[in-house]
């Protein structure tokens, strides 16, 4: 088994559902383009029959990259045949197709059976493979599937020609020892399951989309459905950047990706911008807060060593550098780091006095700016040296 692990991106279709960040068909392409620059392997890149601006996106990503895109379908006919015809361009085209696999939905949703959907499941995969692309099948709901029932829904659509197949935590219901143990299940009860790649695609709703991901890919599948800064339905999807940098930070893993990470703040930023989406100031890798310390303790270790509060480069991830944010939990090290790139060079008595005077102004004003800091020392009563 290879240890690439495929980056499969729908920023573009799960993340643009969110409400109020859609997008046009040129900012998708931006977008796009931006994405394989980044190094994803498959950009999903809408839902052609659910409006004419999807349809005509999906045509003019196809036209405008030279990585996969895929096209999601429901498992009938008519969305199975608008999908191929919006992929005609692409270099490397894939129809996702699929249908419930809990018993929820298949009660609740389809008023229907295993049977039968075992039964639409394998015509659909079967369907869209005579269309000449890739095709990738998803067993929504998986994560509160019936495992024997999902193992046999698996074996069947492989045997249909499924070329991936997809295990998605759709509620974000699972914990991340239990959906591993659902991946390991299928691995050791599909007989043909080497026959087709194993994609997990996970939620947020209990914060735990990432985590899931993490225990899907350790327990052998081979790509990782995700979007940009964890954008889509509800609470989110997986963050790329996220499943990016674990695996770049723990090695021993033995899994990689072709992400080039220095490019994920850029990107985040991009997204974010074009779908009018801030991200939240305490966002892993990409957050305002990612790389800034404001704690007196944390500060002095930071100063003395980066490694003491930092595991990733910021360069790694295209942030220029860390910070020192500087307010009435900061301590002397870090007023003095920030007075010496201001110039000054303040001795210890110097140094204690600006910082008495430093507490009352951090707690008047919380965050202690650069002019701040000027007007502090030009308000001491001591001589400084410039």
């Amino acid at each position: 088994m290879s240890n690439k692990i495929e980056i499969f991106d729908t920023t573009l279709r799960d993340g643009e559902q969110v409400p109020g960040c859609q997008l046009s068909t040129d900012e998708k392409v931006i977008v796009a383009r931006k994405l394989e620059e980044l190094g994803v392997d498959v950009i999903e890149a809408g839902f052609p029959i659910s409006s004419p601006g999807d349809f005509l996106s999906v045509v003019e990503i196809s036209k405008a990259v030279n990585v996969g895109v895929c096209a999601l379908t429901r498992a009938r006919k008519e969305d199975i045949d608008v999908a191929g015809e919006a992929l005609h361009h692409a270099k490397r085209g894939r129809i996702h197709t699929g249908i419930g696999s809990s018993d929820v939905h298949i009660k609740h949703k389809f008023n229907s059976t295993r049977e039968k959907i075992m039964e639409q499941g394998v015509w659909a995969v079967s369907y869209a493979k005579a269309k000449g692309c890739e095709v990738e099948f998803f067993a929504e709901d998986a994560g509160r599937a019936d495992l024997a029932f999902l193992a046999q829904l698996v074996e069947a659509v492989i045997a249909a020609g499924a070329d991936v197949v997809n295990i998605p935590d759709t509620t974000g219901y699972c914990l991340p020892h239990l959906y591993g143990k659902r991946i390991a299940y299928l691995f050791e009860h599909v007989k043909n399951i080497h026959k087709a790649t194993i994609s997990v695609h996970c939620h947020n709703d209990l914060g735990l989309a990432t985590a899931n991901t993490i225990a899907g890919l350790m327990n052998g599948a081979r790509q990782a459905e995700v979007t940009i800064n964890g954008i889509g339905e509800r609470a989110g999807n997986t963050s790329l950047e996220e499943v990016a940098m674990i695996l770049q930070v723990h090695k021993d893993l033995g899994l990689y990706t072709d992400i080039k990470s220095p490019m994920l703040y850029d990107v985040s930023t991009l997204v974010s911008t074009m779908m009018r989406m801030p991200v939240q100031p305490n966002k892993a890798i990409v957050g305002a807060n990612a790389f800034a310390h404001s704690s007196g303790i944390h500060q002095d270790g930071f100063l003395k060593n980066a490694e003491n509060y930092e595991i990733i480069n910021p360069a790694d991830v295209g942030v220029p550098c860390s910070s020192i944010i500087l307010t009435a939990r900061s301590g002397r090290a870090a007023l003095k780091h920030r007075l010496e790139l201001l110039g000054y060079q303040p001795n210890k008595l110097e140094l204690d006095q600006l910082y008495e005077n430093f507490l009352i102004v951090a707690d008047e004003k919380k965050n202690v700016v650069d002019e701040d800091l000027i007007q502090l020392v030009a308000n001491t009563p001591i001589l400084i040296n410039k």
